[in-house]
């Protein structure tokens, strides 16, 4: 097939990219930046430079390559780890979930483009009711009344847009491998990445190759619908951070109380370290025939470690 990846030289496309490709597609892929195009090359795709943010730019990228999939993976999270103000640390990402997905549908129908399939996103936003793991079948949590409330509004934006056009939106739980991880590993081993309180917020996790290879079988399969793509072990912040800072060589995490983590670090940290619901990957596996290689972070973080 013809397939269009939509932010190719970002954290999944540079993995995914080369998996098309050696499936026997052919693949045109996007960057905002020319000095990128080299990359893509290398990667085996036709590179174009698109602006994901203006109509006319994604228009005629879509119309030149023709696509019969196209793949919706425009992020822009820039700079340093920043939660306590997540809706200015996400904003361009947010624009390009909301913009950046009716240029792409609109582009798509001019062209008559059959499938689309687009990034969501499924870690810790489960809503805090019930049981620690959800389904496909749960909402999400609106974070209403943080600076959370921006991105988990664009993210079901995303799916709302993406299900009405008949496509799909592969939920992905929070990224590690080569380069997805290092902010975050460096704090742990200054202990500047703390519990905070009993650590009981569950997330899911994923290593980017098991990202890049769901959707694969999304682009090659054109299931509909949503889909969370998560390995096979939600847990707990006391269980993952603790070894996260034993596989990365550091001492314990330190503990912090609520109160002190929520004037530092604000509300939607201690939400994630406290009150998070995790995925299930059931579905996935069920209508992808897809297996995870990594089935837990735990034998991913030891082996990034390695």
């Amino acid at each position: 097939m013809r397939v269009f990846v939509a932010g190719g030289s970002g954290a999944i496309g540079r993995r995914l990219v080369p998996l098309l490709v050696a499936r026997g597609h052919q693949v045109t892929a996007t960057t905002t930046s020319a000095g990128k195009l080299g990359l893509l090359k290398e990667l085996g795709a036709d590179g174009v430079v698109m602006d994901g943010l203006d109509a006319s730019s994604v228009g005629q990228a879509v119309a030149e390559a023709a696509p019969d999939v196209i793949v919706h993976q425009m992020t822009s999270i820039a700079g340093k780890a920043d939660i306590k103000h997540m809706d200015r640390w996400f904003a361009t990402t947010n624009r390009l979930r909301v913009e950046g997905t009716d240029h792409l549908l609109a582009a798509a129908e001019a062209v008559g483009v059959g499938h689309v399939v687009a990034q969501g996103h499924a870690s810790w936003n489960g809503l805090r009711e019930g049981g620690w793991v959800k389904t496909e079948e749960d909402p999400l949590d609106p974070m209403t009344g943080t600076v959370a409330e921006p991105g988990m509004a664009s993210i079901r934006y995303v799916e709302s847009a993406v299900a009405a056009a008949g496509g799909t939106v592969l939920r992905y739980g929070a990224f590690y491998g080569p380069g997805a991880t290092d902010d975050m590993v460096a704090l742990v081993r200054e202990r500047r990445f703390p519990l905070v309180g009993r650590g009981t917020g569950h997330s899911s996790w994923i290593h980017l190759d098991d990202a890049a290879s769901a959707t694969v079988l999304a682009v090659e399969k054109r299931v509909r619908g949503v889909f969370d793509i998560v390995d096979d072990d939600p847990a707990p912040a006391s269980e993952w951070l603790p070894y996260l800072a034993s596989c990365a060589g550091a001492k314990p995490p330190l503990r912090v109380p609520v109160w002190l983590a929520r004037l530092v670090a604000g509300d939607v940290a201690v939400v994630m370290m406290t009150q998070g619901r995790g995925f299930s990957n059931a579905k996935a596996k069920r209508e992808l025939g897809w297996e995870p290689r990594y089935p837990s972070w735990r034998q991913g973080f030891k082996e990034g470690a390695a």
